[in-house]
């Protein structure tokens, strides 16, 4: 049996290509989101010990299915302490992340850990999905609600003009059964198995549901 990866190495593992600057910024995120989250609770403090594998990998699972290009815009919808938007945003430096939520409180860890690792192409802001204004070419989220709900929060506010692989749409991490969501969201989607690119068991049922827009 191999021996698990541990840390920021399960990162380099699956994404071999990093920048030492942006290998860096991964291995940063530890220490950050340990002393970040003593103050403002927005990982389970159990999980934390997790991070890389729960929480930063299962937000680059969305980078398995888009490489995002450089100048594209991402929302990510109930980002809470910056899950996806922040790993994500390491990975594709190029490209512009809105981080919002709801919660100030998760705001201010997320404007925390950018500014601790120096990243340049985050804004985070305190508000409710169906108050933003603006196009982007892909919304991300992970889990903050059924899919049918979601959908109704966000279908309007992706650009018309597609220059990626895939439509712009939304690119969502879920696990477990998906079947009765899926049906009563009534709509094209695709859906992409993690445990197809990450071999640990976290990653069993989890997934990526992608829906055109």
């Amino acid at each position: 049996m191999d021996t698990p990866l541990q840390g920021a190495e399960i990162i380099f593992h699956y994404f071999p290509e990093l920048s030492e600057k942006q290998r860096d910024q991964f291995s940063q995120l530890f220490d950050l989101y340990k002393d970040w989250n003593e103050k403002i609770n927005v990982i389970s403090r159990k999980d934390v010990d997790n991070l890389y594998t729960n929480h930063i990998l299962h937000s680059l699972g969305i980078a398995k299915v888009m490489a995002f290009k450089p100048g594209a815009s991402i929302l990510d919808v109930g980002t809470g302490g910056g899950f996806p938007g922040i790993p994500l945003a390491i990975l594709f430096p190029e490209t512009n992340f809105h981080l919002v939520d709801s919660i100030g409180k998760k705001i201010t860890v997320v404007k925390g850990v950018a500014e601790g690792i120096g990243l340049k192409n985050v804004r985070a802001d305190q508000i409710r999905a169906e108050q933003i204004k603006g196009e982007y070419d892909f919304i991300v989220s992970r889990a903050v609600t059924r899919l049918k709900e979601f959908y109704g929060w966000i279908h309007r506010k992706t650009k018309p003009q597609s220059v990626h692989p895939l439509d712009n749409g939304i690119l969502y991490l879920k696990g477990g059964d998906l079947d009765e969501e899926l049906a009563e969201l009534r709509r094209i989607h695709q859906v992409y198995d993690l445990s197809d690119y990450f071999r640990e068991e976290f990653f069993e049922t989890k997934k990526v549901v992608y829906v055109p827009l």
